[in-house]
């Protein structure tokens, strides 16, 4: 009698819609439009002026509408983004993807659409509206299922568009939403007989556009009702003199703005004017080091201690907005006030300055990275960088814009190595690598150590030309100028593009060499532990599993020495399948959960599908065939993520030939094929919570094999199971 594979639910319907922070006021009218829209409409824009809600709005009506979509509603937000280039790249990011291939993301875009019903929300892609408008064609064309609700200042113009105008609030809306922020900032706030005609006054001047009206209830901390309306009305005849009633929206923002700008102290506004130079979201040790400094003329000193202060000011009064993150408290300004910002920072004649200052912070902050990331803190520093990556972009495009600071991009994207093969962002981190080695830089240890990093980045998507390319110009540049850190790390990667090829001799040959390089400089970090477990992989690929065993567990003493966990889990996969090798499958599983569960925490996709390959093996010696095709299913549906399946290796290929040939005869081949299906229909998450709960009874007795052999253990150095270490990940790339 087989044991039926336990039945897991289907991992439900994802997105990664924000949370609502505050009540969404009026738009009911819209909102049902929208809806009646949707149902025949696969291309939405939502078009307006800057302020009059469209983002709030899209994301609003998305989560209403989320239901109907089987496979979620997702967010892009592309307004921090200025390279076209990266436009792709953000959409995988945003769809939460992980390919680790050298496969254009807009492949992985396609391949990942093509059978799935999915909302896909796009904000802030005016900038980027030519590239957004190609990529929006292309996977509405070749992803039947997908619906698309853009929300811009302008339509994408493309074919089956159907433009959605939002118009201002209408009064009754204006005056909710008036009241309702005001009451949130200043308790006690209401509409009563008394000021009514104030605030319907104050909303009709501001045209119900809802920025304006949220920065005008900002002001209630310090101004009454009626002082914001003498004050708006002031401000409105300054600029446009008696024609008050007749007030081009845009204009009316702008002046809105600009009144609110006015209404700030020196301190406030020199504030506001160098927070313009934030992608995105920041933290406040970023704000109070770029935008603390000396006075301009004509303004007062801001310095680094007053601008908490300052920052809370302007949080009140709704020009940043405060938000609660996995990583921390961070905060961020609305795209219109922060372009507001940035022509004030222009006109001031402080950008340049700034902009260094946010380059210097962020050029800090990835060398801190790097080195936190050999330390107990590595699981922070994957969310740090996750959380900055619009703000480390920004600082690599104004590096590589400037020739003089070309060498400063080249650091950037070289000293990233961790994220680009540590989190599934090969893809990204080869665009960074490849963009920033185009430009000539004289400081030659920067340009060499992007070539290290662009020669593992190819390794791990399986580009050997552009890998051997890549390290051989690394180890003739170290050589030239004397750079054994350089020459060490070329010969180490060469050690790894030997490995993935499937020569064995030469692999171990390099990483000895590498190592005794690495031990001759002093270097320790997670690259050194990492050239441990790739020379573990080659000795025992060539028949010494005890030698693999002892460089593995020496790995794991300094990995627990240093709280290092990503090298780690490569050296429990070594010792894992050891276990396994001598009959010791209970202790091979409890390696191996630790090993995935590690992989799983860095989105580490090589790491993970190399930890379900192996424990299918074990979980077939424990008796549960069905179980075992289950998980080759699901490592089946990932390795296309990763790239090509088992790396075309012999060795890497003969513990899932001999799995798969075992499993087939213990179950049949239709019973194994429904297994396996089951596998493959199986989300990443789901699939290693049911490969981290392991069993949960005793197998029944699986009727014996024709031939009467039980599962052996490999022994000959051809069929070993590969020990893979994270240096290995020849084929990945992040999605």
């Amino acid at each position: 009698m087989r044991r039926t594979p336990r039945s897991f639910p289907q991992a439900p319907a994802h997105g990664n819609l924000p949370a609502e922070l505050n009540p969404f006021v009026g738009r009911r009218e819209e909102l049902a439009e929208l809806g009646r829209l949707l149902e025949d409409t696969r291309l939405i824009t939502v078009t307006g002026i800057g302020g009059v809600g469209k983002t709030r709005f899209a994301l609003h009506a998305a989560n209403d509408l989320q239901e109907r979509y089987c496979d979620g509603a997702w967010l892009a937000e592309l307004s921090a983004l200025a390279d076209p280039g990266l436009l792709e790249h953000a959409v995988v990011e945003a769809l939460g993807l992980t390919d680790q291939t050298s496969k254009p993301p807009r492949s992985v875009l396609v391949e990942h659409l093509a059978e799935r019903r999915l909302l896909l929300v796009l904000d802030g892609f005016e900038h980027l509206v030519d590239a957004t408008a190609g990529l929006v064609r292309e996977l509405l064309r070749r992803a039947p299922g997908l619906t698309v609700l853009a929300a811009g200042r302008l339509p994408l113009c493309v074919d089956g568009e159907q433009t959605f105008p939002l118009p201002p609030m209408p009064g009754p809306d204006a005056v909710r939403l008036f009241t309702v922020r005001a009451a949130a900032g200043q308790p006690g706030f209401r509409l009563t007989d008394a000021n009514r005609d104030t605030v319907h006054e104050l909303c009709r001047r501001l045209d119900g556009l809802p920025l304006a009206l949220e920065l005008a209830a900002g002001r209630l901390k310090a101004l009454s009702v009626e002082q914001l309306l003498d004050r708006l009305d002031d401000r409105f005849r300054l600029l446009t003199g008696s024609t008050r009633g007749t007030l081009p929206r845009h204009q009316t923002l702008r002046t809105a703005i600009g009144w609110s700008h006015e209404l700030c102290t020196p301190e406030q506004r020199l504030l506001w004017a160098r927070l313009s130079v934030f992608a995105g979201q920041f933290d406040l040790e970023a704000a109070e080091y770029v935008c603390g400094g000396p006075e301009l003329p004509g303004d007062s000193t801001l310095s680094a201690l007053g601008v908490l202060d300052v920052l809370t000011d302007l949080i009140t009064q709704s020009v940043v907005v405060r938000e609660d993150t996995a990583s921390g408290v961070r905060y961020r300004m609305l795209d219109t006030v922060r372009e507001y910002g940035a022509d004030w920072l222009v006109a001031m004649g402080d950008a340049e300055r700034v902009c260094r200052r946010h380059r210097d912070w962020y050029l800090g902050l990835a060398t801190w990275c790097e080195l936190e990331w050999f330390s107990p803190r590595q699981a922070e520093v994957a969310a740090r960088v996750d959380s900055e990556l619009p703000n480390l972009r920004r600082a690599m495009e104004y590096s590589l814009e400037h020739p003089q600071d070309v060498h400063l991009g080249q650091y950037l994207a070289g000293t990233l190595w961790f994220y680009w093969a540590g989190c599934g962002r090969l893809s990204e981190g080869r665009h960074w690598l490849d963009h920033a080695l185009e430009a000539e830089s004289r400081h030659e240890p920067h340009r060499l150590k992007a070539l290290w990093v662009l020669g593992y980045v190819a390794v791990l998507q399986g580009d050997a030309i552009g890998a051997l390319a890549a390290l051989q110009e690394c180890r003739e540049g170290a050589e030239l100028s004397a750079n054994p850190v350089a020459a060490a790390y070329a010969v180490h990667r060469s050690g790894c593009l030997a490995l993935v090829s499937d020569d064995m001799r030469r692999a171990e040959e390099l990483l000895r060499d590498a190592l005794s390089r690495y031990e001759e400089i002093g270097e320790l970090n997670s690259n050194v532990l990492m050239a441990q477990v790739e020379l573990a992989m080659a000795v025992a690929f060539r028949g010494d599993l005890a030698q693999a065993v002892a460089i593995c567990e020496e790995v794991a003493t300094v990995c627990e020495d240093h709280g290092e966990r990503w090298a780690l889990a490569y050296a429990l996969y070594v010792l894992a399948y050891a276990a396994h090798t001598h009959g010791r499958p209970d202790r091979a599983r409890e390696l191996l959960a630790e090993c995935l569960a590690i992989n799983h925490t860095f989105n580490d996709l090589l790491g993970v599908v190399l930890a379900l390959e192996l424990l299918a093996l074990v979980t077939l010696d424990e008796g549960d065939p069905a179980e075992a095709a289950v998980l080759q299913g699901a490592a089946g549906r990932i390795w296309p993520s990763v790239g090509l399946p088992l790396f075309g290796s012999a060795y890497y290929n003969m513990p899932h030939a001999l799995c798969e040939e075992k499993a087939r005869e213990r179950l049949g081949d239709g019973p194994y094929e429904k297994f396996r299906c089951q596998g493959a229909s199986l989300g990443l998450d789901a699939v290693v919570a049911r490969a981290l709960e392991g069993p949960t009874r005793p197998a029944p007795a699986v009727p014996p094999r024709p031939r009467g052999a039980s599962v052996p253990g490999i022994s000959a150095p051809h069929t070993r199971e590969p020990a893979v270490s994270r240096s290995v990940r020849n084929e990945e790339a992040a999605g």
